[in-house]
C-alpha cells in the first residue's frame, strides 16, 4: 500500500515540475497552498482509514502486490541470468583469444629504477649562515 502512496506521490511531483505547452495551460486555479496541504493531509487520513472500512481490498491489495513483487524478483533474476550467459560467453572468448605471453615486439617495461635510484639525495649539516637565520 505505502508502494502506490510513493509512487504517486513521486509521480505527482514529476508532473508538477514538468513544463507545459502555452496551448495547454489551464486558466489560473483560485486554490491557495494552505488550502491545499488541508486536503493533501485529508486524503491522507482518509487513506490511513480505508482498510478499516475495506479490509477484503485490502488484504487482496496485499497479496497482489506479494504476488508482484515475487514476479518482478523472478525477472530480475531471469534477466541477470540471461545477460550473464550472453555477455559472460563473449567476456571469455574474447579472454581466450588473448596471447598468455606477451609478445616480442613489445615494449619494455618502464619500471627501471633501482632502490638506489629512488634514495633521496644526501644533503650534510647546515652551514652556520643557515643557523643564524
Amino acid at each position: 500500500m505505502m508502494f502506490l502512496v510513493r509512487t504517486a506521490f513521486w509521480l505527482s511531483v514529476a508532473i508538477v515540475l514538468l513544463p507545459t505547452p502555452e496551448s495547454m495551460k489551464a486558466p489560473e486555479s483560485k486554490v491557495g497552498a494552505t488550502q491545499a496541504i488541508g486536503a493533501a493531509s485529508a486524503a491522507v487520513s482518509d487513506m490511513k482509514g480505508f482498510c478499516m472500512r475495506q479490509p477484503d481490498a485490502c488484504e487482496v491489495g496485499s497479496q497482489a502486490l506479494t504476488a508482484f513483487g515475487y514476479k518482478a524478483q523472478a525477472s530480475a533474476k531471469w534477466v541477470y541470468e540471461f545477460l550473464s550467459a550472453k555477455l559472460g560467453s563473449e567476456h571469455t572468448a574474447a579472454a581466450e583469444a588473448k596471447p598468455a605471453v606477451p609478445a616480442a615486439d613489445a615494449t619494455p617495461s618502464q619500471h627501471t629504477l633501482t632502490p638506489n635510484d629512488t634514495a633521496p639525495t644526501w644533503r650534510g649539516p647546515r652551514q652556520q649562515a643557515d643557523a643564524r637565520r
